[in-house]
């Protein structure tokens, strides 16, 4: 790796919104680690970003829903001998349909990687950051977060965790030279609805936000030091004020009817 350039990780970097977030990281002069479980997309990804922008990409395959393969990540990342001025941790996974009738697996699954890796990996990296003086996190959480999610309940659920987090650390940490940012992305263009069993919802048939607008939102707000970013279109940003005022029962019903299975031909 390039010593003039800072060391940037981004997780579920693979596709979607985290391509896009270490992308654009290295358009900004950040040289890269980037994850993913999926190895087959994830070499190409690194390939590409290295190509695009010249930075120097490593890519770290591991399954962050163990805890042996977040350590794995967490030596890859201490192997460089660089601190971390940068850690997006982006990635997640979702299942659609009714509680009843999803799997116990796949529910520990959306907990196991929303949830656990990301407060392993903060533990990890924010405790090198606050040693090395200086480090950003961004941490994606989602508009969901604000909202119960029937049909989609664990995930929603994951990313109210996620936000209270995010929010909880960057409290602790106001006095300290480290930040930690929520980006909260409402639809977005990228195949997690499709891989969340997804596509016969009205969700996961609508006109969605571009990816690369809601990394760059989330890298701005990063860099300025905020809390939070709702980013995306202006009906994200919309749903956002409007899950202020609304009472849970009527945000559910209203998650309902875009994420019931079969919704779409409704």
């Amino acid at each position: 790796m390039t010593q003039n350039r800072e060391l940037a990780i981004v997780t579920g970097a693979s596709s979607g919104i985290g391509f896009e977030l270490a992308r654009q990281l290295a358009e900004r002069g950040f040289d890269l680690i980037v994850n993913s479980a999926d190895e087959e997309r994830l070499r190409p990804a690194a390939e590409e970003i290295s190509r695009r922008t010249g930075a120097h990409v490593q890519p770290v395959r591991a399954d962050l829903r163990s805890y042996a393969e977040a350590e794995r990540l967490v030596a890859a990342v201490a192997a460089t001998g660089r601190p971390v001025a940068v850690a997006v941790l982006n990635a997640g996974v979702g299942e659609g349909g009714a509680f009843l009738d999803t799997e116990l697996e796949d529910e520990f699954e959306i907990i196991d990687l929303n949830v656990r890796s990301t407060v392993h990996l903060a533990k990890r990296l924010l405790r090198s950051m606050a040693a090395a003086g200086e480090g950003r996190v961004l941490i994606t959480s989602s508009v969901a977060s604000a909202m119960p999610g029937p049909f989609h309940s664990v995930y929603n659920a994951s990313k109210s965790f996620l936000q209270s987090f995010s929010q909880a650390l960057q409290n602790e940490l106001k006095d300290t030279p480290l930040t930690v940012t929520a980006l909260m992305p409402g639809p977005t263009e990228t195949d997690c609805f499709h891989r969340a069993d997804m596509d016969d919802t009205k969700v996961g048939r609508s006109r969605k936000a571009d990816p690369a607008q809601v990394a760059a939102q989330g890298l701005d707000a990063l860099f300025a030091g905020r809390d939070k970013v709702v980013a995306g279109s202006l009906k994200t940003k919309a749903q956002a004020l409007a899950n202020k005022v609304l009472p849970d029962s009527v945000k559910a019903a209203v998650h309902r009817r875009m994420a019931e299975p079969g919704s779409a031909d409704r």
